[in-house]
């Protein structure tokens, strides 16, 4: 737990401080909801880098970005670089499985978007564009999903399942269907090497089903994701809904259910789920550090609402 000086809220990073009463309905609002949750932090059991250099930089208040010379408390939310206090070799590198697209609605107040934590903890496989300005996706479609709850969305343990009806067909004929097992009698009468071949192609196209290389993210709040989820560009994309998960986030939107998640924590449960159920390995916190300034600033916030007698 971290001790609250007085005038700490005024240390906090304009992602907190531009509209308090909106922060605070918010956090009210979320212990009406989940009340055990805030009583006992949900985030404590993650294994995360020290968060020392974070608490020296809270005590020492704002300081400069080294790019652009902005005052931050932090990080640089326009730079995605750490500010002059908080050293970037004391800041933890994820490395990821898969790489990540965030979409970032033009309208998105740079300083409440959690979408900078990932580029600033694993710079080398994600990738922030603000909207309109996308990449094209449908070429590599087979490959790429994108995380937004819908009717068709599909779990991240169906991934594989789902991502093989767009898996690009090689080393078969042109009218071969490759996904299908071949009729008995097929079987029979086929040389045995042709059959061993079709077998190999089956077997192959089923293991690129495995093989998701990019997850795209929307930042947004809830009832600007329209505009971006119909743009044409992200059409006919495999869509992944995280079903199971609770946000923590202080800034939660009213009237939309807690499954809806943070873009942080979105990131963060979608790699744990990926992990388990499709890289079929024991999560042992390898992606804990995504949530390291998140969790801190969850604390930092629950603390100076506690101060305040809130809780």
């Amino acid at each position: 737990q971290l001790t609250m000086s007085l005038n700490s809220s005024a240390l906090l990073n304009e992602e907190y401080s531009q509209e308090p009463k909106r922060n605070t309905e918010g956090l009210e609002r979320q212990e009406l909801q989940t009340p055990s949750s805030f009583q006992d932090n949900p985030l404590q059991q993650l294994q995360l880098a020290s968060q020392e250099v974070l608490e020296k930089a809270k005590k020492s208040g704002r300081s400069k970005c080294p790019r652009c010379s902005s005052s931050r408390m932090f990080y640089c939310y326009t730079c995605f670089v750490p500010v002059e206090s908080v050293p970037t070799k004391e800041i933890p590198t994820v490395k990821l499985p898969l790489k990540i697209d965030i979409i970032k609605h033009p309208n998105e107040t740079d300083g409440k978007s959690t979408a900078v934590h990932a580029k600033l903890l694993a710079p080398d496989d994600v990738t922030i564009y603000k909207y309109p300005c996308i990449p094209e996706y449908q070429e590599k479609r087979h490959e790429i999903a994108l995380i937004f709850p819908g009717p068709n969305s599909v779990s991240v343990k169906d991934i594989a399942f789902h991502l093989q009806k767009y898996t690009k067909k090689s080393g078969c004929g042109n009218d071969d269907d490759c996904s299908k097992e071949p009729f008995p009698k097929q079987a029979k009468i086929e040389p045995k090497e042709e059959e061993k071949n079709l077998n190999e192609c089956i077997s192959r196209n089923r293991s690129e089903g495995t093989r998701l290389k990019k997850i795209i993210f929307i930042d947004s709040t809830w009832n600007q994701t329209n505009k971006i989820i119909t743009d044409e560009r992200l059409q006919g994309l495999l869509q992944i809904e995280l079903k199971t998960r609770k946000t923590c986030f202080w800034r939660h939107q009213k009237g939309k259910p807690d499954t809806y998640l943070s873009t942080i924590e979105a990131i963060y449960y979608f790699l744990v789920d990926y992990h388990q159920e499709i890289l079929k390995e024991n999560y042992k916190g390898q992606y804990d550090n995504l949530l390291f300034f998140f969790s801190f600033m969850y604390t930092l916030i629950k603390n100076a609402k506690c101060c305040a007698g809130k809780e």
